[in-house]
């Protein structure tokens, strides 16, 4: 799960420090929230666009990939996240700040009883 720590760290690092950041919370988690897939496809397809390649170019084969791992489900919602996150960053980040505080609130409560 991504924490409001990593959100802060990942601020700070240029776009390729992200999706190594990402990948590497991802590497290993079986069912990864759609939202964090997400993130990752967003900051992949921002890389494209940088680095002057047509959308989909790299990221097509990274969505093939998680259509074997995953429900339908969840690639669909990651491919929206990764779509209001390029078009909508600020809107998403607040989003996900809002959601993970609330998650570490949740986890505080349920250590506190």
């Amino acid at each position: 799960m991504i924490s409001e720590q990593d959100l802060k760290e990942m601020e700070s690092l240029d776009l390729t420090g992200k999706i190594s950041r990402i990948s590497s919370l991802l590497e290993g988690r079986e069912q990864p929230r759609s939202f964090e897939l997400g993130i990752f496809l967003a900051l992949k397809m921002a890389n494209e666009i940088r680095e002057g390649k047509a959308l989909g170019e790299d990221t097509a084969a990274i969505v093939a990939e998680w259509t074997q791992k995953y429900p339908d489900s969840v690639v669909e919602d990651a491919i929206t996240h990764a779509k209001e996150f390029l078009l909508h960053s600020e809107t998403l980040r607040e989003k996900l700040r809002n959601g993970i505080l609330k998650e570490d609130v949740s986890a505080a409560d349920k250590t506190d009883a």
